[in-house]
């Protein structure tokens, strides 16, 4: 293991880490707050990194060392960005700091906070930025900005990039970075302007743009987007929740006036359609609620993009719909959004290949000589991909029951501790029961939280590269 180089990686993030919370900052002067709390992070976060920067290291870089300080650098990353919720004093423990920003950088909304409104607003942009870092990929944006490292950058990339299949959309990475960063930045910046024609205000639109970006859900408001009663705003956050869960290769491939390409895409299909039959259906279910097919629609869509896109934002209480939408969302929870975008969730390819592979050993069975082979877009899956969406699919699973048995301890009911625990694997936000979206986990005992932060981490990551950091063959050197 070429730890040099992993630690001088880990430095750089740091500093653009502490470079980030200078934007927070100027919010907390603007609005004559405080700026200690941020002063003191980005101090401590700037020293950090430079020191871990200015290691000597050897250019050998391959995929254990890609891998490894994937897991590092978002372990660290939540350490650091929990420091200005620790020295603001808003918080109780620095668990529960922990808990508010690994939930923040994994996009998962899932808060420990009970009066989100007496927050001061440079924590609460900061919490929010958070999900915007986190939701195109930290490392993405490393090497955009610093593509003169000269590493082997794709394993980086492969590492934190989610979905079972990787691929880079120009020859060098960190043209492909710039893109993807150009995409998200660009599809940004038109949200805040839509949410503020909207009639949200300004600072307002910057939050729920950064968290509807990042697939988050983090708002500034108690009641959420609910709070706001405003259906415009609501209609444009939830057409920009599907918009950022959507594949980000899909609009390079617009721009290059592909249109074919992107109808074609299996994976895109499937999303639209899991996501048309699932307003289609709980409209139908809570029309006796709202006897309206506006009303029914409104609140149908909305709440149907904010979980298939793993946001976690809310207009309405599902709680109290009936069950069969309730057993929709939880569906859609575990589906999540597209590969290769900022959502959570299992992904819609690995739902898709599943199916498909289910088929195939259906046919092998009834006809043992058949040789068929599983295809996504047209391209046959290699044989070592489906293995990985197998091994995947089960240590998901596995993982999220661990943690629902560790979080069961707490003795709250079997629907709070395994949606809450599911929640935080698939990077949603708000589950079922006490975690629903009228609650949050402030309850929860210190070790149900700093389980239920890992399962985030372990979630965005998407399994491996945390689990690398504790393979004793990791630690060796090469």
């Amino acid at each position: 293991m070429n730890f040099n180089l992993v630690f001088n990686l880990t430095g750089k993030v740091l500093l653009l880490e502490g470079v980030s919370m200078l934007l927070p900052l100027y919010v907390a002067i603007l609005y004559g707050e405080s700026p200690l709390p941020f002063i003191y992070a980005v101090l401590i976060t700037l020293f950090s990194g430079f020191i871990l920067s200015r290691l000597p290291y050897k250019k050998h870089f391959f995929a254990r060392e890609g891998f490894f300080a994937v897991g590092l650098i978002w372990v660290l990353m939540g350490l650091f960005g929990a420091l200005p919720f620790h020295f603001c004093g808003q918080f109780n423990s620095f668990i529960d700091c922990l808990f508010e920003c690994y939930s923040g950088f994994t996009t998962t909304g899932a808060s420990i906070l009970t009066n989100i409104e007496a927050m001061p607003k440079g924590i609460l942009f900061w919490r929010s930025f958070t999900h915007w870092l986190g939701g195109m990929g930290v490392l993405v944006l490393t090497t955009a900005l610093l593509p003169s490292m000269g590493l082997r950058s794709h394993f980086l990339i492969q590492a934190e990039s989610p979905g079972p299949v990787f691929s880079k959309l120009m020859p060098k990475q960190s043209q492909t970075s710039k893109i993807l960063y150009t995409i998200y930045c660009v599809m940004t910046v038109v949200e805040i302007g839509l949410l503020k024609l909207a009639g949200l205000p300004l600072y307002d639109s910057f939050i729920h743009a950064f968290s509807t970006a990042g697939t988050g859900g983090f708002s500034n408001r108690n009641l959420s987007v609910g709070a706001y009663e405003n259906p415009t705003a609501e209609m444009i956050i939830a057409i920009f929740m599907l918009l950022f869960s959507v594949n980000f290769a899909m609009y390079f491939l617009l721009l290059c006036g592909r249109a074919k390409d992107v109808l074609n895409s299996d994976e895109l299909r499937f999303f639209l359609g899991v996501t048309a039959l699932a307003v289609f259906f709980s409209c139908i279910n809570i029309y006796p609620i709202y006897h309206s097919v506006w009303q029914s629609f409104r609140f149908a869509f909305f709440q149907v993009s904010s979980i298939i896109s793993t946001t976690g934002f809310a207009t309405a209480d599902y709680m109290t719909w009936p069950v069969f939408s309730q057993v929709i969302m939880i569906l859609l929870l575990l589906c999540g959004a597209c590969a290769g975008s900022t959502g959570g969730g299992m992904k819609c390819s690995r739902i898709l290949l599943l199916v498909r592979c289910l088929r195939r050993e259906i046919r092998q069975i009834i006809h043992p000589r058949n040789v068929s082979v599983v295809k996504l877009d047209g391209k046959v899956v290699e044989e070592n991909t489906l293995r990985s969406v197998m091994l995947f699919t089960g240590c998901y699973f596995l993982i999220s029951l661990m943690a629902t048995l560790v979080v069961a301890m707490d003795n709250f009911s079997f629907t709070t501790s395994f949606s809450a625990a599911f929640t935080c694997m698939s990077n949603v936000g708000p589950g079922l029961d006490i975690v629903g979206p009228a609650g949050n986990f402030a309850a929860f005992s210190g070790l149900s939280k700093l389980v239920l932060s890992s399962c985030m981490v372990i979630g965005r990551l998407e399994i491996f590269p945390i689990l690398v950091l504790f393979s004793r063959s990791a630690w060796r050197r090469a």
